[in-house]
């Protein structure tokens, strides 16, 4: 599959590995996939972004913050998070005990040192459902933005939830791409 990826995609993907190297993450995940994207310039998918009122570095930032944010809860979404509130369950408070008994970031997986990273079942679910994307609109390649708005897709996801969180769903993403009628747009 990954023949028929475009270059901005294999560099989305490529720039995952590279983040969650510098994480020392055990796997590639989708949080990964996001931060990757949000990085991109000049690419259909860095079009979308843009239009969708994310181009500026701080909100890059901001959402960056958030996948951490979401990390550290082990991937508990914020829906999770109220859930298990509503409960009273703190979750904030839970992950500050388990990181004080055993390090900031415990909850977020192991810490690799070396070797190549997996991508997480999520992740590798994102990397298809871009095929699938891309096959529905009738396109043969896959580019960054179909990556997008497979991770966008995936309800329930943290990368989806994060971006969620700033009014960007799949409906969104959407029509900046193909606007009303389904075929595809400038960018």
């Amino acid at each position: 599959m990954f023949e028929r990826f475009t270059e901005a995609a294999r560099t989305v993907v490529k720039e995952a590995v590279v983040h969650a190297e510098r994480e020392r993450a055990e796997g590639v995940d989708e949080g990964h996939l996001l931060l990757a994207l949000l990085e991109r310039r000049g690419s259909r998918g860095a079009f979308v972004l843009d239009a969708l009122g994310l181009a500026d570095e701080a909100r890059r930032a901001e959402i960056g913050r958030a996948v951490g944010v979401a990390r550290r809860r082990a991937g508990l979404s914020q829906a999770d998070a109220e859930a298990l509130a509503g409960l009273g369950i703190d979750v904030d408070e839970i992950v500050a005990r388990v990181e004080e008994a055993h390090g900031v970031g415990a909850l977020a997986g192991g810490r690799r040192v070396g070797g190549r990273r997996p991508f997480t079942r999520e992740a590798k679910k994102v990397l298809e459902g871009s095929l699938r994307v891309a096959l529905q609109h009738g396109e043969r390649a896959i580019g960054d933005e179909h990556l997008l708005l497979s991770l966008v897709s995936r309800g329930g996801s943290t990368a989806s939830d994060v971006l969620q969180g700033y009014g960007v769903d799949a409906g969104a993403v959407e029509r900046v791409l193909y606007g009303g009628d389904g075929r595809r747009a400038a960018g």
